[in-house]
């Protein structure tokens, strides 16, 4: 497995380029960072679609369509809100295949049930396999940022691979 985010980022664009595919990203925690990354490479309009930075709960709704009441309900760091805002992100676009991420990154906002370095995550495609993950990352800000962007690449790759999340 390629562990070097770029690297893998170039090869994913190529495994979506023969595949004929288009990526959307749907990112809280992260900050647009995956979609910087994939868009860091040439060429990446052939298979990248667009990149939703959905920051506020508010912006999970009126842009990747999560019920507010699901929010209400189970927080915005959450597997079903994660779901939500790739499966939501698909609706809004011409992409075939949808991460988001939704965490605390911190250094502050966690909690006893979602500690610094929660993150959850939701994969959606137009073929209809949906999956979600949570992961518990540790390090300061930038380094649980930078480990959910991984993680997402190494998801993606897993199912271009493999066809399943």
């Amino acid at each position: 497995m390629i562990k070097n985010p770029s690297e893998l980022a170039q090869y994913i664009g190529t495994l979506l380029s023969q595949k004929k595919l288009k990526l959307v990203t749907v990112e809280s925690c992260t900050g647009g960072s995956l979609s910087k990354l994939v868009t860091d490479i040439p060429g990446a309009s052939e298979w990248f679609d667009c990149g939703l930075v959905t920051y506020s709960n508010e912006s999970k709704t009126k842009l990747a369509g999560v019920p507010e009441e699901l929010i209400r309900q189970q927080g915005a760091v959450s597997q079903k809100v994660a779901l939500a805002m790739a499966k939501g992100a698909l609706d809004a676009t011409q992409g075939d295949i949808a991460i988001s991420t939704t965490g605390i990154a911190g250094p502050g906002g966690g909690s006893l049930d979602k500690p610094v370095g929660t993150v959850c995550f939701g994969f959606a495609t137009r073929t209809g396999i949906f999956s979600t993950d949570k992961q518990q990352f540790s390090g300061n800000r930038s380094e649980v940022r930078d480990q959910s962007v991984l993680h997402c690449l190494q998801c993606l790759c897993h199912y271009l691979e493999t066809g399943h999340f």
